[in-house]
């Protein structure tokens, strides 16, 4: 049996919940989906499902594979259309990652405008606050705040995505600002669960952390602005999401002295995949539109 067609299966199996679901969207008898699936997991000497009465689920190594056999299939579906299409021209499928706030508060606009610009390309857009492989994953293009880096693939800077320490003056009225780092094992903390209860500063001396006791651990930068301006504590919030509340005076910057480690947006870029005209596109696109939005450069 052909493996292409055995992974196309296990893919329909992972998506639609179900051997009889997946038959009846790939027009054939489950025990053919049955047969395919049991032949893939000798091939991966591996059990891809957990099979019940009511359900069928992914096992750990059934999660490994769905990431690479989306991009495989991916890859596979390029290669035959390229028979008939040239890679240097605008079209073909984008497969993107990207951080839940900046997509609803800023990307989602600029992706709709990047497609409504390019008519020939589609793209698939998941929201994933945790960095990733998008080489594992099976993505064209991961964007990230955090920091990383993976063997095999590109990042390219997109624009400062470095928080700042912030408060309301109500709450500083009540509890005091602190005046240095150190003092904010006193002070109730707001924390975005990705990034940790440790925060790591800067100063004239160099990099110090600080563990702080969390009152609220949320991993929505959202739920963590609506936190802070409520008086809960302080946070620290990416700066393009602060940025109209400290304005209005809504919120209250701390610790100048002691900003918070610089981070960055940055696109993850399969090296495979660098440089196709799409990707390419859709890359440039983002870095002349971030960096107005965050109004700095690398």
């Amino acid at each position: 049996m052909d493996t292409l067609t055995n992974l196309k299966t296990f893919l329909a199996v992972a998506s639609d919940g179900g051997f009889s679901e997946a038959a009846r969207h790939l027009h054939v008898v489950p025990s053919v989906v049955a047969k395919r699936i049991a032949q893939l997991e000798k091939t991966m000497g591996a059990r891809l499902f957990e099979r019940s009465t009511r359900s069928v689920t992914l096992t750990e190594a059934g999660e490994q594979l769905q990431g690479r056999a989306t991009g495989v299939m991916a890859d596979f579906d390029d290669l035959v259309h390229s028979v008939q299409r040239d890679d240097s021209k605008l079209e073909g499928h984008i497969r993107v990652m990207a951080p839940t706030t900046l997509t609803m508060m800023h990307l989602g606009p600029v992706f709709n405008a990047f497609l409504a610009q390019h008519e020939r390309i589609t793209l698939e857009l998941a929201l994933v606050d945790l960095s990733s492989n998008p080489e594992e994953k099976g993505f064209d293009i991961a964007i990230s705040g955090r920091s990383a880096s993976y063997e095999g693939v590109v990042d390219v800077p997109l624009c400062s995505a470095s928080p700042q320490l912030v408060a309301t003056p109500a709450y500083i009225d009540r509890h005091g600002a602190p005046s240095h780092p150190r003092e904010l094992i006193e002070h109730a903390c707001l924390v975005f669960a990705p990034s940790g209860h440790v925060w790591q500063f800067q100063s004239s001396r160099g990099a110090f952390s600080v563990e702080v006791a969390p009152r609220l651990t949320v991993d929505d930068n959202l739920t963590l602005l609506d936190a802070v301006k409520k008086g809960m504590g302080i946070a620290p919030l990416p700066a393009y999401l602060a940025r109209q509340a400290l304005a209005r005076g809504e919120l209250l910057a701390l610790l100048p002295g002691f900003p918070l480690q610089e981070n960055w947006f940055r696109a993850f870029i399969p090296k495979r995949k660098y440089r196709l005209a799409r990707i390419q596109a859709l890359v440039n696109w983002l870095v002349a539109d971030m960096e107005a939005f965050a109004g700095t450069a690398p």
